[in-house]
């Protein structure tokens, strides 16, 4: 059956209906937009690093989307049962600290390549910096000025295994940039060395933003080293150190020890006594291969394979031989940090 045509005053009172409409559904999708996941971090205002002046457990979920919780150390872990909250940043690896954080994301293109956002107390970016190579690790300073990062880089011919790594610092009060640490003056069990095979991975910083600590990897053998900014200077402290993690008090450190070769269940946390340098296993018995956060002076947090391919959970332990063994904190989530209240 043929419809008659509509009037002129037909016509328009349906084009204004259908204005309308879509005008709405406009508006809706701006909405859900904005509120949304996948913002770029230009683009990021609240929650930042405050949460109800309590601290906050900081993680990338799935996807990468970076959302933070409150966090009680009385046994129910994070969130308390409290909803966590989307940041919208979206980070392979993150951390925050003190007034700074810091998201590194593989960056679009031809060749492997990072994107350093280095984030204020607001999580709106302070600094962009792109490099060469594909994310590892981060790590900000207690206090926030300083922030360090490490990425997985190939094409050294001396990298037996294909790949090496690169890592940078910058100072966010003075602006100093240092793209490779390599350059550091390196003293290897008491005596100066130098080699091309030298690589550091995994730094973690002392609350004076000066003095922190790395491992730096040569001949088929990595190192805790000590190292200091102002100097540009850094000493070999022990064998078999590698992803170090400074305890808030600083006093211990928190590290993955090779214990049997192989790729099959290579590794076992331990703690470090700075002091004594006597070095404790944790009651976690599987190979963590991460550089573990400490939520408190007590407790250990890192990341391990999810049931999902290609996921990861977050688990604590206690940093000491306690007979306590691991729990399970978030599920789909990984680069856990905590900011302390008023930090």
């Amino acid at each position: 059956m043929t419809l008659p045509p509509l009037s002129l005053r037909a016509r328009i009172i349906a084009l204004t209906a259908a204005t309308a409409v879509l005008a709405t559904v406009a508006v809706g999708y701006t909405v859900a937009a904005a509120d949304g996941d996948g913002r770029s971090p230009e683009s990021v205002a609240a929650p930042g690093l405050t949460l109800d002046n309590a601290p906050g457990l900081y993680h990338a979920a799935r996807k990468g989307d970076v959302r933070s919780a409150p966090y009680s150390s009385s046994g129910t872990g994070a969130a308390d049962g409290a909803r966590s909250r989307n940041t919208g940043l979206s980070c392979d690896r993150f951390y925050a600290s003190g007034r700074s954080a810091v998201c590194i994301a593989s960056h679009p293109g031809i060749s492997q390549k990072t994107k350093v956002n280095v984030l204020d107390r607001e999580l709106n970016t302070r600094r962009a910096v792109v490099v060469g190579g594909i994310p590892n690790r981060a790590r900000v300073s207690p206090s926030g000025r300083m922030v360090a990062w490490t990425l997985f880089v190939s094409g050294d011919s001396y990298a037996s295994s294909s790949f090496s790594t690169r890592t940078g610092i910058l100072d966010t009060r003075t602006g100093y940039l240092v793209k490779n640490v390599e350059t550091l003056q390196l003293y290897l069990e008491g005596r100066r060395y130098h080699a091309p095979d030298v690589n550091y991975w995994g730094i973690t910083f002392a609350d004076d933003d000066n003095r922190f600590y790395a491992t730096v990897a040569t001949k088929g053998k990595t190192y805790l080293v000590e190292g200091d900014i102002r100097t540009w200077k850094a000493r070999t402290l022990r064998r078999n150190v590698e992803c170090p993690s400074l305890s808030p008090d600083g006093t211990r450190i928190a590290f993955k020890k090779r214990v049997r070769e192989g790729t099959r269940n290579p590794w076992r946390l331990h703690v470090l006594d700075l002091g004594t340098m006597r070095e404790t296993p944790v009651a976690e018995t599987r190979s963590v291969d991460d550089q573990a956060a400490w939520l408190d002076d007590s407790t250990l947090a890192y990341a391990l394979p999810g049931r999902a391919k290609g996921t990861s959970d977050i688990w604590t332990v206690p940093a000491d031989a306690s007979a306590s063994g691991p729990s399970l904190l978030l599920n789909d989530a990984t680069s856990p940090s905590m900011v302390v209240a008023g930090g």
